[in-house]
This record gives C-alpha cells, structure tokens and sequence, in this order.
C-alpha cells in the first residue's frame, strides 16, 4: 500500500469522524428541543389541552388529589381516533413556589433568590428546575418577579439541564401562566414576547411600578446565542 493511498486512508477517516462527530453535537444540541416540540404538536393534533387542577384558594385547606381527565370542548376525528380530545389537569409540583403554564403542560418547582450572575449557582439550580432571580420580587407585590430556565455552558451539557422552558416561543399574548407562592395560585397573562440579546439585561434589572412576570430562557433551544422573553401581567390587572 503506497503513501498516497494510506493518507486518503486517514484523511477519511478522519473526516468521517468530523461527520459523526458534528451530527452528534446537533443531535445533543437540539435533540431535546425537536423532542419536546414533536410531542406538542402531536398532543395539539390529538385535541390534547391541559388547566390546572385547583382553585384560586389557599392550597393548604384543599385536598390533594388528582382529577381524571375530562372531554375537551371541540372533538377531532385525529383525537378520536388516538385517545385523545379530553383536558388534564396538572397539581402544582409544588405549592410552596412552583410554576405551571397549562398550554405547553409545564410544571416545574420554582427555587428562589438565586444569583443570575453566578453561573456555578444557577446552572445548578436548572437542572432541578426553575430559578427566580434574587434581587426580583415575589407574585402579589408591585415589581418584576424574574424567572429563568434552560441554559448551558457547552452545549454537550445541554441534556443535563432543565426543559421546562424549550416551548415557550408557543406562547402568545393572553396565555395563561400561573405561579402558586406560599399556598396561593397567582394567574398571570401573556401580555409581550420578544427575542434579545444577551446584553440587554434591563428586563431583569429595571423596576417596574406594577406587577410583572418576566420569563427568560436561551434562544434558540440548546444555544447561548439570545435571549427569549416573555411579559406577563396580572389577570385581576388586565380585567379592570
């Protein structure tokens, strides 16, 4: 076997391993994303919606129980035909702070009071679940209320943290997110989405003077590249 044909050996080889090496990378990347977004969209073609499972009461006094499904109010021949066309309820995973969305199904618990400028501490906290940004307030006081999810340092790490927030470019204004802070269910709407770069910080650091949720995750899913917003204001707010 001559030189020449030993180097193209190895050129290939090496080349194929770029090839592989790559798809895995995309694969890891936005793997988890395509995932998540297959199973939306399947869930929304089978009529599949979800509410939350308990009224705006104290928690505490309630039973904990979990509702059996019940018939969603527009019936699809596709949901008929998979088991679908029915609402289910989703029970906060916790009481205590923790956050459902009912239109992409999120529910997660909601860690408080973490700094969004120490990395080591907040990536640890995103891969349990959500992280509320310290210096931001609670739901039921004027202020911006900061909750973030889903980042990555490399993007071989992606799988490792949290996805509760990979959906929620689906959102649109007047969605339902709902935020449950010690035994009380705080119902907020979708009021803005946007897009923005790393840099502009001004929705986690300027006051507000009325109540808001702020959501923040890595756009697109499994890259660092931008920032996906989303405003939410009160409901008892937006219906006076």
């Amino acid at each position: 076997m001559n030189k020449e044909k030993i180097k193209f050996i190895i050129l290939r080889t090496i080349g194929n391993f770029l090839v592989l090496f790559a798809i895995w990378g995309m694969g890891m990347t936005f793997g988890p994303a395509l995932y998540l977004e297959v199973l939306f969209k399947i869930n929304e073609a089978r009529n599949i919606k979800y509410a939350v499972a308990l009224p705006q009461e104290p928690i505490e006094q309630l039973p904990q129980i979990t509702p059996t499904p019940q018939p969603a109010g527009k019936i699809t021949f596709f949901g008929q035909l998979t088991g679908g066309n029915k609402v289910q309820f989703l029970s906060p995973v916790s009481a205590q702070y923790g956050l459902i969305i009912p239109k992409i199904g999120a529910n997660a618990p909601i860690y408080p009071n973490v700094d969004a400028g120490n990395d080591q501490q907040y990536l640890d906290v995103l891969q349990r679940g959500v992280a509320h940004a310290a210096g931001t307030v609670f739901p039921g006081v004027s202020g911006n209320i900061f909750l973030f999810a889903h980042s990555t340092d490399n993007f071989w790490n992606v799988g490792r943290y949290n996805a509760i927030f990979y959906l929620l470019k689906n959102l649109e204004n007047g969605d339902e997110v709902d935020v449950f802070f010690n035994g009380v269910r705080h119902i907020y709407r979708v009021v803005n989405k946007m897009i923005v770069d790393p840099s502009e910080v001004r929705y986690l650091t300027e006051p507000v003077p009325y109540e808001q949720l702020t959501l923040q995750t890595c756009w697109p899913p499994g890259t660092i590249l931008k920032r996906l917003i989303i405003l939410a204001r009160p409901e008892r707010d937006l219906s006076r």
